[in-house]
């Protein structure tokens, strides 16, 4: 009993901490300055438009590289997929996951904890939720178009878990 105490204890702690104050800063343990580009983040500059990839790349703004996010319960991730491209199946044990197709067409599915499998095609402008923890992918099924969607999590980091990547591998066979 003692021992499942001292785990639940561990696994509460794993989420974004509640703020005590306006936000999180680290500026006593960096030479950090609490100023705009505190709260800025320009990694994403230059993908919207951009030529695709040659194979699926995922460009995330998390609380390491966007500081600002830390406490926050928020980070961002731009998908793009090249024609005939997956984000293989994967899970983010710490946060939802709400996607919004930017451009093209995707397959997207999950798989809840009674391993009931649900699919979605989505086009431009269209959203879909995955629920914190369970198993997911986005497919471009096109042979010949490129597609590309932003994903928001509720996490400064939501941690992301893939699964064996060899489905990527059956996929194209």
């Amino acid at each position: 009993m003692l021992l499942a105490s001292f785990v639940l204890a561990r696994i509460a702690q794993a989420g974004d901490p509640d703020l005590t104050s306006d936000f999180l800063s680290f500026t006593s343990k960096s030479n950090q300055t609490v100023d705009g580009k505190f709260f800025s983040y320009t990694g994403l500059r230059g993908l919207p438009g951009a030529p695709p990839p040659a194979t699926f790349t995922i460009t995330k703004a998390t609380h390491a590289d966007f500081p600002g996010l830390n406490g926050q319960a928020v980070s961002y991730a731009f998908l793009q997929f090249p024609a005939n491209s997956i984000n293989p199946l994967h899970t983010h044990p710490c946060a939802a996951e709400l996607l919004y197709v930017l451009q093209g067409c995707l397959e997207v599915g999950l798989i809840d904890t009674k391993n009931n499998l649900y699919t979605q095609a989505l086009q431009k402008g269209d959203m879909f939720v995955f629920p914190k923890g369970l198993v997911h992918y986005q497919l471009n099924p096109h042979m010949k178009y490129p597609a590309a969607a932003i994903s928001a999590f509720g996490s400064a980091n939501a941690g992301t878990l893939t699964a064996y990547s060899s489905f990527q591998y059956w996929y194209k066979k």
